[in-house]
Order: C-alpha cells, then sequence, then structure tokens
C-alpha cells in the first residue's frame, strides 16, 4: 500500500518519479514480499488476456536466478477498474487477439499510474500492427499519452544492457528487431515487444517449453529471457539502469565483444 500512498502524494504535489526506487529502510516485517517485486497481469475483456499462464513467473524464476533481486512467485492479476494496479508499478499487458477498450476512467487511472513512476510491458503474441492486438494495443497507447508517440528505443537503451547486454530481440517468433517505446523525460513508461516474449517463456507442468522459438529456435529463447530480465530489473529496480559501479562493468563487456 506504501506504493498507492506514494503515489496520491505525488499526483498531489505534481513529482514525476519512481517513489519506491528512494526507500532506504523498508517497513516490511522480514520476510514480508514488498508489492512492487510482485507484477500486475492486466486482465481485459475479450480477446485472451492469459495466453500463457506461467510465462510471467517463468522470467520471474529466471530474474531470481541471474540477479540479487527477489521478486514474487507469480503476477497478481489486477483490473484496470481497480486501484489495485497503484500496488504493482510493473504492469504486464499481453494477448493475440482484439480485446474491449478500457472505459475511459480506466484508461485514465493507467495514465496516472504510469505518469507517476509506473511501467508497462506491452507482449504483443501476433505482432501485427493492423489487426488483433496490435491494433487495439496500440490504439489504447495513442489514447493514453496522445501526445508522446511510440518510438523505437536505441541500442543504448537500458533494456538492452542493464544486465544483460542485447543484440537480437528474442521471443516465441522474430517479426522485429526493434523494441518500440513512449519516453517521458529521462524514463520510459510504455515498452512494446512484437515478438511474443511470453510465448517463449512460458513452460508446461512438465517442465518443457509450451511453444517453439522460430525460426531462431533456442538461441532465440535465450536472447527472449534474456530481454525478459533487463525489463524485469528497468521496471522494478528503479534506478539499477543508470548504476555507476554498473557502468564500468558494461564498458568492459562492450570493448571485449
Amino acid at each position: 500500500m506504501r506504493w498507492a500512498a506514494a503515489l496520491a502524494a505525488g499526483s498531489a504535489l505534481g513529482l514525476p518519479g519512481r517513489p519506491w526506487a528512494q526507500r532506504v529502510v523498508p517497513d516490511e516485517p522480514a520476510g514480508a514480499l514488498p508489492p512492487e517485486l510482485a507484477p500486475g497481469h492486466i486482465r481485459y475483456s475479450g480477446g485472451r488476456w492469459q495466453e500463457y499462464p506461467t510465462a510471467l513467473s517463468s522470467i520471474l524464476d529466471e530474474v531470481r536466478k541471474r540477479t540479487s533481486i527477489e521478486p514474487a512467485s507469480d503476477a497478481q492479476v489486477v483490473d484496470l477498474s481497480s486501484d489495485q494496479i497503484f500496488e504493482h508499478p510493473f504492469l504486464y499487458l499481453s494477448g493475440r487477439y482484439e480485446f474491449e477498450m478500457p472505459s475511459a476512467p480506466e484508461v485514465e487511472r493507467l495514465r496516472r499510474h504510469l505518469t507517476y513512476g509506473g511501467f508497462l510491458l506491452v507482449d504483443d503474441g501476433l505482432g501485427s500492427n493492423e489487426d488483433g492486438f496490435g491494433r487495439m494495443a496500440r490504439t489504447l497507447i495513442e489514447r493514453l499519452f496522445p501526445r508522446q508517440p511510440m518510438e523505437p528505443l536505441p541500442r543504448e537503451h537500458p533494456v538492452f544492457r542493464s544486465y544483460y547486454l542485447i543484440r537480437s530481440v528474442g521471443g516465441r517468433q522474430a517479426v522485429s528487431q526493434e523494441v518500440e517505446g513512449v519516453q517521458m523525460g529521462i524514463f520510459t513508461p510504455i515498452v512494446y515487444c512484437r515478438n511474443d516474449l511470453g510465448g517463449a517463456w512460458a513452460v508446461r507442468p512438465d517442465g518443457g517449453w509450451m511453444e517453439e522459438c522460430t525460426p531462431g529456435g533456442e538461441p532465440q529463447r535465450r536472447t527472449a529471457f534474456q530481454l525478459g530480465v533487463n525489463i524485469a530489473l528497468y521496471a522494478m529496480t528503479g534506478n539499477y539502469k543508470q548504476d555507476l559501479i554498473h557502468h564500468p562493468f558494461i564498458q568492459r563487456r562492450l570493448n571485449q565483444s
């Protein structure tokens, strides 16, 4: 609830930023999970909002294995009609098919969340801009930020280098080597991928992969996980992306490549 309170305070004062990134001493009891480490998976009407139920738990497990971050074991389902979204700075919107456009109050609630530090990963499972999920998602983004057009992110952006150095954009499919985003000052509140990251992350109950990655196979899946780790770090840790300690490490790896 602290995130929701901080968001309300920031909104009242007209302050941008990411309040949870500035905590000094956590006030949770030992072992309690900060809500910002549990992503919110947006549920919508129409379409299929949860094509891959295990996708987020899979990438969160990868974050836990590869980094010092201890995220939740899975996402929580959230509705744009509820103020519950304010408890989850990392939101995830996914699908392949057309969905019902959120109402004006729901769009305004999401806009407020993203304006004051929230983050949204849009994971397009079809990859088409003209129909299906992609058309609806882009319309939603235009309604959220009509003055900030979505554009390809430069390779210097933290989602390409905050932990892994990403040279190829993976996913279940290889529709585009671009990752798009909406920029607001130094922060990118919306990141959009057309390659179906969730399809590459998802696992079956027996532990096998739910989908094949085409045409690149397992290397394509590996880069999807690497991009997912970078995005999760960007979403959940605030200014990790500009960590001056991490910068020399990145530079050494760039020089060695």
